[in-house]
């Protein structure tokens, strides 16, 4: 059974910086295109940031494009997101996605596999 552990939320001001992780286990890591989600207080779950099997392709949502990145150890099973330049809208539960193919999405139905969360809170 896949489990999918995000680690590193917490409380940041505006302007600051936080770096998510997330480890996984129970299969082969290296195999899954990987994808982070937030869903805010009363907001549907949207897409953020998703790397490939390699990690040499990443794509972005329009909203954390420059601020973000992601990126992977494969060797580690983790998957991290790399947050700059926070602002108070970046506040939400992330989310940690798995999909058992190789490319990148930003549909929530092509991940097979999540996580539970972690919360992250800017304040302004």
């Amino acid at each position: 059974q896949v489990q999918l552990v995000e680690s590193g939320g917490g409380l940041v001001q505006t302007g600051g910086s936080l770096r998510l992780s997330c480890a996984a286990s129970g299969r082969t890591f290296s195999n899954d295109a990987m994808g982070w989600f937030r869903q805010a207080p009363g907001k549907e779950r949207e897409f953020v940031a998703a790397i490939n099997w390699s990690g040499r392709t990443t794509y972005f949502s329009g909203s954390v494009k420059g601020r973000f990145t992601i990126t992977r150890d494969n060797a580690k099973n983790t998957v991290y997101l790399q947050m700059n330049s926070m602002k108070p809208e970046d506040t939400a539960v992330y989310y940690c996605a798995g999909r058992t193919d190789t490319g990148v999405s930003d549909l929530r139905r092509d991940y097979d596999y999540w996580g539970q969360g972690t919360q992250v809170t800017v304040s302004s």
